[in-house]
């Protein structure tokens, strides 16, 4: 069954396979705010399978084919996370189903066919460019749907707006964007990654260019034009392209870094091509305080130490968060940085990168790799990116097997006002939650 002829007022119950991922979560609070029954599964319990919860989720920790046969003759529709396995259990039940079975992406394009859809895209900074662009839209009136990849507006990642408007962080992993229709395409920026699905940048550029071609002539393509990077999905596009490297950040942010004063002049441009008054948008942008996991304050502990949180999984965003860290802290502060290597593959294929964007950081820990998706490798490790940090960079790194290890390194070793920053899409958010409890 394909997405034109799903009608999701014929829809009483959901059942999400991997209810947990960002993106995924925000469907699945979409439907409840239309009345229909959710059920899903998730690996790991997190904030977002507690949120969902809280808001009528039935949810199931374990992902198991048990889980769905007590109540598959009530599953009208299946929707499953990307990064799901075709082998996984549940996945292979709704297989069997004789209903609708559709990716979080697919399901993006139900979503956003009957709107006016302002896709936010790039390989970084995305999530916090549609949260600049979201609390804009909301200050001036203009009432946005949106889905995003973070915790926004009392910790849910999903808005029902009455207006004709919806704002979607726009995912490129496995080309889930192509399935939007966007009438404004922000491209952040081009660099490489998901190198687990995308062969090298040329492809990633393929992509991005793909989904560039689909916006109507009377639709915008917002860009840093000047970035060697974008250039080529730039190419032959028959909307209107909008240059923002030009806008100017004539008021204080208050996210530090370089990095959000360029996700800062993206949002201008959605602003202005949405005809938002830009005194108007600026002030909005004066008052952006951030989102959920993105340079986040977690706290004081007991000892003085001061606790941050942040997403950043892959080199050019972590060396962009400790960079706009290092700005907002001064020299003088240290800096203690605890990482979680996200993928071996990734891993692997930006070692060279990962190994130079830690310069900031005047310590760094680092837990063993998150493998998420990924089957172990034994050809890389944290343990070489410690010791490649140690050779070239001079820089105090040592890896841990366990976060109880660098929970006790951290007791010892952390004074007051020592700035602990854990970073990484897997859990070492976690170790930041022990110290502080």
């Amino acid at each position: 069954m394909n997405t034109d002829t799903l009608d999701l007022k014929n829809i009483k119950t959901a059942y999400f396979v991997g209810i947990g991922g960002i993106g995924i979560s925000a469907i699945a609070r979409m439907l409840m705010l239309q009345g229909i029954k959710v059920y899903g599964s998730d690996r790991d319990a997190s904030k977002v399978t507690d949120e969902l919860a809280k808001t009528g989720a039935t949810i199931f920790i374990g992902q198991k084919k048990e889980n769905i046969e007590s109540i598959t003759e009530m599953i009208d529709l299946y929707v499953y996370t990307v990064a799901i396995p075709e082998e996984n259990s549940e996945l292979k039940v709704a297989r069997a189903s004789d209903v609708y079975v559709l990716s979080y992406p697919q399901m993006l394009n139900v979503a956003s066919k009957e709107k006016y859809t302002i896709a936010i895209s790039g390989t970084h900074g995305k999530t916090t460019t549609t949260a600049m662009v979201v609390k804009i839209m909301i200050d001036a009136g203009l009432d946005p749907t949106v889905i995003i990849g973070s915790l926004i507006d009392q910790h849910t990642n999903f808005i029902a707006g009455k207006s004709k408007y919806l704002v979607v962080e726009a995912d490129e992993y496995k080309k889930s964007f192509h399935n939007l229709q966007p009438s404004v395409l922000l491209i952040n920026n081009l660099d490489e990654d998901h190198l687990d699905f995308y062969k090298d940048l040329a492809d990633i550029q393929d992509s991005f260019f793909e989904v560039a071609q689909k916006i109507p002539k009377e639709g915008f393509l917002i860009a840093n034009t000047d970035d060697i990077h974008v250039q080529p999905v730039l190419k032959n596009a028959t909307s209107t392209i909008v240059s923002y490297q030009y806008e100017k950040i004539d008021f204080t942010l208050r996210v530090p870094g370089e990095h959000n004063r360029s996700n800062a002049r993206a949002a201008l441009a959605v602003a202005s091509v949405l005809g938002i008054d830009s005194k108007k948008a600026k002030q909005s942008l004066g008052e952006f305080t951030g989102v959920w996991r993105r340079f986040e304050y977690k706290g004081i502990t007991k000892k003085g130490i001061v606790v941050y949180d942040d997403y950043a999984h892959n080199p050019q965003k972590v060396k962009a968060l400790l960079s706009g860290a290092r700005e907002y802290f001064g020299k003088d502060k240290r800096i203690v940085v605890v990482f979680q290597p996200h993928l071996f593959s990734r891993t692997k294929t930006l070692f060279s990168l990962f190994v130079e964007s830690f310069d900031d950081a005047d310590m760094v820990l680092l837990t063993p790799i998150f493998p998420a998706r990924e089957i172990f490798d034994p050809t890389i490790s944290s343990d070489m990116l410690a010791e490649a940090l140690k050779e070239q960079r001079n820089k105090y790194a040592c890896s841990f097997k366990t976060f109880k290890e660098i929970e006790d390194f951290l007791e010892l070793n952390l004074k007051k006002e020592d700035v602990l920053i854990t970073v990484g899409a897997g859990e070492a958010y976690k170790i930041g939650e022990t110290l502080l409890a």
